[in-house]
């Protein structure tokens, strides 16, 4: 018997680690060929988007015993489909929840399109930290030219950057982690004065970023999660495998 993890964050990688050298029977799901790279080598790798049908399918089709979803926190839809595609399988399902951070101080947006309306009301340069999927919210005349989205060094998001109009000077493509250190550089080298993240967490960096504003004397902007979710910790999760698959 196995597990099926949707593993495409740094704690989703964390975990497929521990599953391998635990020896516990696994299929890590990422959603592209560049999150396999960023997995050690030796493990069971779906690669691709997968649809509700395309998940219960898989369930289906081999030896599996339990779900475990490390998804993002704001992928909101992915998570329901999931979830769904878990039940009707009839397969239990363990959500892994990435604890929030918080932080005092901040300017915070319900969601993408709230924060690009307030930045529009807000002067200097911004530098855009919360992935390349809705940054057309930003793409607008006056603001476009002031954003400096840092992206996945992946060429379906630089052909989104460029095909939304920011300037090409302005596109910041890296892979994290970022250390506080490499945000405050980043912040001085663009003369930014607004950052603007998701409520990622620790996994996600956050921490990192909200430092390196207040290092730089930044203002900081974060989008909220969509939803309050329940789940379990990393550890709780290991422990709940553990216990379920007896290894």
């Amino acid at each position: 018997m196995k597990v099926f993890l949707f593993g495409g964050t740094g704690e989703g990688h964390e975990l497929a680690e521990w599953l391998q050298g635990e020896q516990i029977p696994f299929t890590v799901s990422v959603a592209t060929e560049y999150g396999e790279t960023l997995l050690p080598p030796g493990m069971d790798v779906h690669v691709g988007r997968l649809t509700e049908e395309d998940m219960e399918a898989l369930f289906r089709s081999g030896d599996y015993a339990l779900v475990v979803d490390a998804t993002h926190p704001y992928a909101v839809a992915v998570t329901e489909n999931i979830q769904a595609a878990a039940k009707t399988a009839g397969l239990p399902y363990l959500r892994l929840l990435r604890s929030s951070d918080g932080e005092d101080g901040c300017e915070k947006a319900g969601d993408m399109a709230a924060a690009a309306e307030m930045l529009r009301g807000m002067e200097g340069n911004i530098l855009l930290t919360t992935g390349s999927k809705e940054l057309h919210h930003f793409a607008v005349p006056g603001l476009r030219e002031r954003c400096y989205p840092r992206v996945l060094p992946m060429v379906d998001s630089l052909e989104r950057c460029h095909a939304l109009g920011f300037p090409p000077k302005n596109i910041i493509c890296m892979q994290g982690p970022f250390t506080r250190e490499l945000n405050v550089a980043t912040l001085h080298q663009y003369h930014i004065d607004i950052l603007v993240t998701k409520d990622t967490g620790g996994y996600g960096g956050f921490r990192e970023k909200a430092e390196a504003a207040r290092e730089a004397n930044c203002r900081l902007l974060v989008v909220e999660r969509p939803r309050q979710e329940e789940g379990l910790s990393l550890e709780e999760i290991r422990e709940e495998v553990t216990r379920r698959m007896g290894a």
